[in-house]
């Protein structure tokens, strides 16, 4: 098939390569000119497994192209996706105004019968709006259909030759056949096409990212309920995911969702519920939650430096003193103290103290950093007077953009080490999982880590040599 994808944004270039790899002929358009340019070589703007090395097969193959014109690539297609950005307002709302002006061009540029898919994440009833707005400036025939994504940035590219479903919104049933067609290559396996109207498609998408989003909130709320009555969240996300109904995924307590999807299509959905007159309680909390649990680690910091646990570790440093597991419970114990809400732990003076920051994308196997923890971190941090010594295996450049000389970058992990007085986990990346941590004591000026995502054993840290922090396990 001839596919035209307009947008090259993280979901527009997937999309496109993807339909490219299953043999159609596909015109990526984007009105970036210097991203189409480095497109056009082969080099993909941002980190995607395996994607770069698709977009070059299908280039060097002639099925994948990338213009900045628009109507070359309306006119030689059959089917017209728009993968544009909906950014949230400050009300939370999504802004359609990329959408729309798509619209309004394809319409422009049509020269016979066309199907313009929406695959960007859009409010219920954005159908209904595309179709007025390209009846208003065409005679052509047309069928607008919705066909939300459901792609997980780091494994993007096997969602989409592998998904678990394709959900297609349409009350045409030629179109609707057009699209089982499209996307029969992906769905061998028996992953079903399910195919409804348009406006229950683009609640589909919404309902099913909140849910995920309730998982990770509720888990993460159940963390500080196990901290304060010394449970294990680890011991109690095995408890309740050996449940059939309730399933393994999306139940590990960490720092909150982040990214270009949870955050936005909460407050979307949210705000979808004021316009009509039906606030969303449950929707509401998953939201406040999720911005609570962003500041745990900072809490953590901050009761540790606020208690006398720091001064003992730099006695027993300049004294050279024997340190037993025992012994670094008790200083752990120490700089614990009680878990208390976070409105009772005051901002400590953090002054000429350095942390090692291991992780800066909202999650591994992405260079992503819209809404990522770490950024919430950061800002905490160096707000109480502190250094920030900073590492992640993909999301460097994207971070040196947006923080500019705020704080240390380093090429790796254990140079970011070197001479911290604690090292603080963010991201989950592989490369973190088993580190050499006698290494890692030497390095570090006192051997503190405050783990965000849980990446080591409560038991066998003390016996590295750490005082060690993690979440919802006391």
């Amino acid at each position: 098939m001839k596919i035209c994808m307009i947008g090259t944004g993280y979901v527009g270039l997937v999309s496109g390569t993807c339909f490219a790899e299953s043999g159609n002929d596909v015109i990526c358009v984007d009105i970036d000119q210097a991203k189409i340019a480095q497109l056009q070589q082969g080099q993909v703007p941002i980190y995607e497994p395996g994607l770069e090395e698709m977009v070059e097969r299908n280039l060097e193959e002639g099925r994948l192209s990338f213009t900045t014109d628009l109507a070359e690539g309306v006119r030689e297609s059959d089917i017209i996706f728009i993968a544009v950005g909906t950014p949230a307002g400050e009300d939370g709302s999504s802004d359609l105004s990329s959408v729309l002006q798509a619209s309004r061009d394809v319409a422009r540029c049509m020269n016979g019968p066309k199907l313009i898919v929406n695959k960007s994440t859009v409010p219920v009833g954005t159908a209904d709006k595309v179709r007025r707005e390209v009846e208003a400036l065409t005679a052509h025939p047309f069928t607008v259909i919705s066909n939300p994504e459901f792609l997980k940035e780091g494994a993007a590219i096997e969602d989409f030759m592998k998904p678990d479903r394709v959900v297609v919104g349409t009350e045409d049933e030629e179109a609707a056949g057009v699209m089982r067609e499209l996307y029969a290559p992906f769905t061998r396996t028996g992953a079903p096409i399910l195919v409804m109207d348009t406006r229950s498609s683009e609640m589909t998408k919404y309902a099913a990212n909140a849910m995920l989003a309730c998982r990770i909130s509720f888990m993460n709320e159940m963390s500080q309920l196990c901290e304060r009555l010394d449970a294990d969240i680890n011991a109690v996300r095995q408890g309740i995911g050996s449940d059939q109904r309730i399933g393994r995924s999306f139940l590990f307590a960490g720092l909150g969702y982040g990214g270009s999807c949870f955050p936005k299509d909460v407050k979307a959905l949210m705000n979808m519920g004021y316009e009509v007159g039906f606030p969303l309680r449950l929707v509401e909390a998953i939201e406040s939650v999720n911005e609570r649990q962003k500041s745990v680690l900072v809490e953590k910091i901050d009761r540790f430096y606020s208690s006398q646990a720091p001064q003992r570790l730099e006695r027993i440093r300049q004294r050279d003193e024997e340190v037993t597991p025992e012994l670094l419970e008790e200083i752990k114990r120490e700089g614990r103290r009680s878990v208390s809400p976070a409105s009772e732990t005051p901002p400590c003076d953090l002054k000429g103290r350095v942390f090692a920051l291991w992780g800066l994308s909202f999650k591994p196997r992405t260079d992503d950093m819209r809404e990522a923890p770490s950024l919430r971190i950061i800002e905490c941090l160096l707000k109480r007077g502190a250094s920030i010594q900073a590492y992640d295996p993909e999301a460097m450049g994207t971070a040196r953009r947006i923080l500019k000389e705020e704080i240390s970058f380093f090429d790796n992990s254990y140079a970011a080490l070197d001479g911290a007085d604690a090292l603080v986990l963010v991201t989950e990346w592989d490369v973190f999982r088993n580190p050499n941590f006698g290494r890692m004591k030497k390095l570090l000026r006192y051997p503190v880590i405050f783990d965000g995502r849980n990446q080591y054993s409560l038991h066998t840290m003390p016996r590295h040599g750490f005082v060690y922090y993690a979440v919802g396990r006391s």
